[in-house]
């Protein structure tokens, strides 16, 4: 993991290799390791989060997410999650709102992340 100055917000970056994403527990970890390098926002690449994220019925996405809102760490989700949402109406649904909001972001890139913490300054 590593740290990156986003137009003034620190942003742990998560590496695209190593353990999924797959429980409170996990969640708790990053927002721990934010927390001691002052990071207000956690950036995981797609390929490091456990399948049963993208299928909300398992509950996981929920889960984990609730865990970032609650502790007040942004959390973006780096990378293309169009092949999930192509097969779920929810999904999409539950895409479109979180990025409307201001915690929980979907993002194709660091770049985008970038721009969106930007706009919000």
């Amino acid at each position: 993991m590593t740290i990156h100055q986003l137009h003034g917000t620190a942003v742990l970056v998560c590496d695209l290799d190593g353990d999924p994403v797959s429980g409170t527990s996990d969640a708790l970890q990053l927002i721990g390791d934010a927390a001691a390098e002052s990071a207000g926002w956690v950036a995981v690449p797609v390929t490091r989060w456990h399948q049963d994220f993208f299928r909300l019925r398992t509950g996981l996405a929920g889960e984990v997410l609730q865990k970032f809102v609650q502790y007040r760490v942004g959390i973006a989700v780096v990378g293309d999650v169009s092949r999930w949402v192509e097969e779920s109406s929810a999904l999409r649904d539950f895409v479109r709102e979180c990025d409307r909001g201001s915690q929980i972001w979907f993002v194709a890139d660091l770049a985008e992340l970038g721009e969106r913490l930007a706009a919000r300054s």
